[in-house]
Formats: structure tokens, C-alpha cells, sequence
């Protein structure tokens, strides 16, 4: 059986992957004591800042699959993470001109959405381009692990650059790994073919052909409709835990450092174990048991109080969602590749995630709201529920006959 490192091209492509997920960590946590701490922005206006970054999805991420569905992938990937570069670049420069402000940094974090949209697009779509059939499984548990890893790691050093740097600066460390991503990228060579002009139709057209693919599909329909959900009621609690830790159980930047460091870990064993429980319990089987567990791991933050143990608590639920999410994912997108032809990919991986950052974008003012005109725990508990909903739907869908023998079906007329 052929190995992922003798696949010409994927080594640089996971090594562009790995370069911007560890910048990506960085300027998460130095974007979040930014809003939370520098701008002392509220808790509704630091789900405002969220939002921002995924409404583009929302808006635009239909008509971003159809788009790349009519290009070549990889010159997409490249200018979206040079465009990303300046964008963060932009950032620290603005706040040393005293520039910055909520209403700025949104704007910033949109155009920086808008980016991503498209790159998300491309990249997702290009992998089984790279990346024979039967490695497509370990191909994106390998991009999930290098995530993971930086997930680990990426926080606690971050915690240093922005005490050392501030913030603002250490959003450049972000900036400056978008810029070694895009010239790997450059450097793959592989399989990149211009899509048939000759197969085109209207934008609108070729836009409903990609909805109707997933939300018509057997077992697609299932898996998409129910990630919305969970990515939903994620986005509350996610967006509740930064002003809840550092607020309420007094965590401090450290302990937002170590928290995702455990996350990280999680991922990276999740990641490890991904394959090997596909192969023993099948595609169905693994996403409904990954979705249960990632759900019923909020539950040690909910329950959180401050004291010696609220670090304990918020690291433990974690390290077991994200290793939960992290067993599933690879799963999840190897599947969706593999029953879906290659015309129609850029067009089913936009739609999914137009509608699941769509959710975080509605998910993150939703939790704001509700912290600060209810309560911290109140917001976490309607996330932990909503998240409980969405795995137990999962469980008597279609999924569950999901297998990894099953091939593109045709497309259901309307």
C-alpha cells in the first residue's frame, strides 16, 4: 500500500499546513486578549468580533464553491494566504497608530474571513487531487494532527509573545506564517487541472446543482445539517469560555494558554486514533460515537467553579472535545470526498462550511447576548444542551449506514 510521504507534493502541502495552523494558535489567543483585554470590549462585542470573521461564510460561501469549482485550486490557496499576510500585518500597524477600536478590528478580522472563505474552498477541494482514494482518510487526519500539535503547543507560546510583545505584535507571528504557507505552496507540484469551461452553466445554476448535491444526499444530508448544529451551539460555549475563564473563574492568560494546550493534545491524540476506529467501527458508527463525546465534554466547564480546580475542569473539557472532533473530523472529510465527484467538491465542501461558519457567526453574538443579559453558566449550559441535541439526531440518521465502500450517487432531481 502506498505511503502519504511518497505521494508527490503532500509533504510540502502538510508542512504549509502545519507552518499556518502554529501562526493561526498565536494570533487566535493574541486576537481574543486583543478584544477582551486591550479594547476591554464586553462580552457581546467580543462575540461581535467572532462573528465577524465567519459571517463571510454565510454571505458569500456558496457562490466561493461554485467560483472554485471553475478554477485551478492551488493558485487560490496561494493568493488568499498572501492576502492574509497583509491583512494581519495590517492589524498591529493600526493599533500603533491609535486606529484600532471594535468597529476596526471587526472590519479587519470580515476582509480576513473573506479570505479564508476561499481558501478553505480551495484547499479542502485539492486534497483528493493530491491525495489517492485509499489515503485520503490519513491524509486529513495528518493535516488534523499538524492542527492539534500546534493546538498543544501554539498557546503557551503565545502566551509568551504576548507578554512579551503585546497582542497587537504577536498577531504578526500569524501574518508572517501566512507567508511561508503561500510560498511552499507555490512549490507543489501536482495534479491541477482547469476545469472544462465547455461544462459551465449559470452561477445560480451550478449554485443550487452543489446545495441539492449534499442536502438531497442519503447520508450527506444527515452529516451536514446536524455539524451546523453542533458548530452552533460550540460557537456559545467557545465564545462564553474566554470572558467566563478570565471574568469569572480567574484563569488567567496563562490559563487560557494552558487550556488550549490540552485541547491541543487532545487533538493530537484524537487525530492518532482517527483511522484505526474508522476501521474497526465503520464511518457511521465513528462519527455518531465522535459527536456524542465531543457534546457530553462540555460538561466539566459548565460545571466549573472558581477555585484550585477551574483550570482543571476547563482543561479536561478540552482536551476531550477537541479529541473527540479531532477522532471524527478526518472521518468525516475523507467521506464527503470520496461519495462526491470532483466537479461538484468545491461546490459540497463550500456549502457545508458556508452553513457551519454561518452557525459560528450567529453563535458568537447568540452566547454574548446571553451572558451578559442572563448568565455566564446559563449560556454554557443552553450550548451543552443544543450540542447533546444535535449528537442524539445524529444517532437515528441516515449516518449511521454510512460505510467506506459507498460511492458518488447521482444527483437527486428536484
Amino acid at each position: 500500500m502506498p505511503r502519504l510521504v511518497d505521494v508527490p507534493g503532500y509533504t510540502r502541502f502538510w508542512t504549509a499546513s502545519a507552518v499556518s495552523a502554529f501562526g493561526s494558535q498565536v494570533s487566535g489567543l493574541a486576537l481574543q486578549i486583543l478584544t477582551a483585554v486591550t479594547l476591554s470590549a464586553s462580552a457581546t462585542e467580543v462575540g461581535l468580533v467572532s462573528a465577524a470573521r465567519w459571517a463571510p461564510y454565510l454571505l458569500f460561501g456558496l457562490m466561493a464553491g461554485v467560483l472554485v469549482d471553475r478554477c485551478r485550486r492551488k493558485p487560490v490557496m496561494v493568493a488568499m494566504d498572501l492576502g492574509r499576510a497583509a491583512l494581519l500585518g495590517a492589524i498591529p500597524l493600526l493599533y500603533a497608530l491609535d486606529r484600532l477600536d471594535i468597529a476596526t478590528l471587526c472590519a479587519c478580522v470580515f476582509a480576513f474571513g473573506v479570505l479564508c472563505l476561499f481558501f478553505d474552498a480551495a484547499n479542502h477541494s485539492y486534497v483528493p487531487q493530491l491525495v489517492p482514494r485509499e489515503l485520503l482518510n490519513a491524509g486529513y487526519a495528518r493535516v488534523g494532527q499538524a492542527d492539534a500539535v500546534a493546538g498543544s503547543t501554539g498557546p503557551l507560546i503565545a502566551g509568551v509573545l504576548i507578554k512579551l510583545l503585546g497582542a497587537p505584535l504577536a498577531v504578526l507571528v500569524d501574518a508572517a506564517s501566512y507567508l511561508a504557507s503561500g510560498l511552499l505552496l507555490t512549490s507543489v507540484r501536482a495534479p491541477d487541472p482547469v476545469p472544462d469551461r465547455g461544462a459551465r452553466r449559470g452561477l445560480v445554476s451550478e449554485l443550487r446543482e452543489g446545495v441539492a448535491w449534499v442536502y438531497r444526499h442519503r447520508t450527506l444530508a444527515s452529516i451536514a445539517l446536524t455539524s451546523h448544529l453542533m458548530l452552533l451551539f460550540n460557537t456559545v460555549v467557545s465564545t462564553v469560555f474566554v470572558v467566563f475563564a478570565l471574568r469569572d473563574l480567574r484563569i488567567g492568560d496563562f490559563g487560557l494558554g494552558v487550556t488550549y494546550a490540552c485541547a491541543g493534545l487532545g487533538g493530537v491524540l484524537g487525530g492518532a486514533f482517527s483511522a484505526r476506529v474508522a476501521k474497526k467501527l465503520d464511518i457511521g458508527a465513528t462519527l455518531i460515537a465522535g459527536r456524542l463525546l465531543a457534546a457530553v465534554g462540555w460538561l466539566p466547564l459548565v460545571l466549573a467553579h472558581r477555585g484550585p480546580w477551574a483550570l482543571v475542569c476547563v482543561s479536561a473539557a478540552f482536551f476531550v472535545v477537541s479529541g473527540a472532533i479531532s477522532l471524527e473530523s478526518p472521518v468525516e472529510m475523507s467521506y464527503r470526498q470520496a461519495v462526491t465527484p470532483d466537479r461538484l467538491r468545491g461546490r459540497m465542501n463550500a456549502t457545508i462550511r458556508s452553513f457551519n461558519w454561518g452557525m459560528v457567526a450567529i453563535g458568537a453574538p447568540l452566547g454574548g447576548l446571553l451572558a451578559d443579559h442572563v448568565g455566564y453558566r446559563f449560556a454554557l449550559s443552553v450550548g451543552l444542551t443544543g450540542a447533546v441535541l444535535q449528537a442524539l439526531a445524529l444517532t437515528v440518521s441516515p449516518t449511521r449506514g454510512a460505510r467506506v465502500t459507498d460511492e458518488p450517487e447521482p444527483l437527486v432531481p428536484a
